[in-house]
């Protein structure tokens, strides 16, 4: 049995809080560049070469990407193997509370839903954990600005609805977020489980990197249809019309059950952030 001090848990929290809201990965800057080059519309590629600099800026002055740095929401793969010294759940929350305040990030949470005080240090952050082989601890944030999240939704479909239900449960949930979830988008789907592990799917799709593909071929190439009608939409960078409306569409699925067809689509802007370290 590996032993972990809970400290070094929270030492690391507090670094990929702070980074991930001042770079994004190489993988999603490349992406950003890349449409500036392919997009159509002229404005559209202004808007893109304006993002790609901004991401520049960040970088050499070490000042957040985006304004909002989001909710922090973790996924963390907990080595069945490894014994941690001192609360997990507190460990990250005080993580949290360190980068978010040390960083000088912005604080984006309130206590209650309806009282709406905040809590000043950006905590309580979300958790979702996994107990998996080993004795690492591998622990993946990703802040989520709620421009985007509040775009998002969720559909509980009947199995005859099928993936042509799918496809049109995606694309109507982009054409309502229109200009408002900052286009372009990265698309996360969740398909399958239930009621609350669609909408996880759906979070959690969103930590691939653009590029990537599902596992499973089928998914793959609805992956890549659904990318190429987003981007006939012509929503455009900004909303202000344009080839570029998503960067990316990644789909995660899970089994379910024979009555249903359960589908969350988590819209992001394109600043698309999360950071991973293991422990």
């Amino acid at each position: 049995m590996r032993e972990l001090e809970a400290e070094k848990i929270t030492e690391a929290v507090a670094e990929i809080c702070i980074e991930a809201n001042l770079k994004l990965s190489s993988e999603m800057e490349g992406c950003i560049r890349g449409a500036a080059k392919t997009e159509k519309s002229e404005l559209g590629k202004k808007v893109l070469g304006q993002l790609a600099e901004n991401m520049d800026i960040a970088g050499e002055d070490r000042i957040p990407i985006c304004q909002d740095t989001g909710m922090a929401v973790f996924f963390v793969e907990v080595g069945q193997e490894l014994h941690i010294n001192g609360s997990l759940t507190d460990a990250i929350n005080e993580g949290v509370r360190r980068g978010y305040t040390e960083g000088y990030l912005r604080k984006s949470v309130v206590g209650d839903p309806l009282e709406r005080v905040n809590t000043k240090d950006n905590t309580p952050a979300i958790i979702h954990y996994d107990i998996v082989p080993g004795d690492k601890l591998k622990i993946t944030v990703a802040p989520k600005g709620f421009g985007s999240e509040n775009m998002s939704k969720l559909y509980m479909l009947k199995p005859a609805d099928g993936v042509e239900g799918v496809k049109e449960a995606v694309i109507e949930t982009v054409k309502a977020a229109g200009p408002n979830a900052c286009p372009p988008f990265v698309v996360g789907v969740g398909i399958g489980g239930d009621f609350e592990l669609v909408a996880k799917l759906s979070k959690k799709a969103l930590t691939r990197e653009p590029g990537s593909h599902n596992e499973k071929p089928y998914f793959a190439e609805l992956e890549k249809e659904l990318l190429e009608k987003i981007n006939s939409l012509g929503i455009g960078p900004a909303g202000l019309g344009g080839s570029t409306t998503a960067l990316a569409v990644n789909i995660e699925t899970y089994a379910t059950h024979i009555a249903g067809l359960p589908v969350a689509i988590n819209m992001c802007c394109h600043v698309d952030r999360h950071k991973t370290v293991i422990l």
